[in-house]
């Protein structure tokens, strides 16, 4: 076991686990935006920055996804250094997704109340990798990336060609902390309905998100497979 404290309170932590894990063990709060415990850390949001010093060594800012335990380490959570960084993380957030409610929220819990940069465009993609890690890690497509650089970094499929390895599970949608991709952008099919309309008006319906083959067939073959006493124009939200 590897002993070390948080808040000056002595705890012990298995070799191999990082800081941010060690610190909810225990119960020390830190927020997380780009982190999920299904994906390897990514330490891209920046906002679970924890402050930790270990003589001779001067204190320094690290992101506690990443870092691991160390013997003797001296953590702080909630250090001025650590709430200032975090501030700065949140107002940058909602200076482009400044409609978002999670971020709206995470920004509130931090003490954000004014935001002084703002782009012109809102773009609820704050590019923390969940989308794209579980597609590649959990799903095992990689049906998209990240391309570009910079302030022009999006997600999409490779090369910006067309993926027919999606397979639209909607995984991205789920791990989306931000709704940056909605269900109905990756599937189209959100009613019996739709279906109908999609299959009898030869429409060719693709996912908006990694651009995949064409989906009539498989709204085709749904629709086949309705009982017969169901309307194929009826909703399956309530509708009837």
């Amino acid at each position: 076991m590897i002993r070390l404290t948080i808040n000056n309170q002595a705890v012990e932590a298995q070799e191999g686990r990082t800081l941010l894990e060690a610190c909810r063990e225990y119960g020390f709060k830190i927020p997380t935006l780009c982190y999920h415990p299904a994906l390897e850390p990514y330490g891209a949001c920046r906002l679970c920055m924890v402050e930790i010093s270990k003589p001779p060594r001067p204190a320094r800012l690290v992101a506690s996804c990443t870092y691991p335990c160390e013997e003797g380490l001296e953590v702080l959570t909630d250090s001025f250094a650590v709430k200032r960084s975090r501030r700065m993380t949140a107002e940058l957030l909602l200076a482009s997704a400044w409609n978002s409610m999670e971020i709206k929220a995470l920004a509130n819990e931090l003490g954000v109340v004014e935001v002084r940069y703002q782009l012109p465009q809102e773009d609820r993609c704050v590019l923390c990798g969940l989308c794209v890690r579980a597609c590649q890690e959990i799903v095992g497509v990689n049906a998209i990336s990240f391309i570009r650089r910079g302030i022009q970094k999006h997600v999409s499929p490779p090369f910006r060609v067309s993926s027919t390895v999606c397979i639209g599970c909607g995984t991205c949608t789920l791990i989306c902390p931000t709704q940056a991709i909605r269900l109905q952008d990756v599937t189209g099919m959100g009613s019996a309905q739709l279906m109908h309309q999609l299959v009898s008006e030869a429409q060719s319906h693709y996912c908006q998100v990694c651009s995949t083959t064409d989906l009539s067939a498989q709204i085709f073959q749904f629709e086949k497979a309705l009982p017969n006493n169901l309307d194929p124009k009826t909703t399956f939200a309530g509708g009837s």
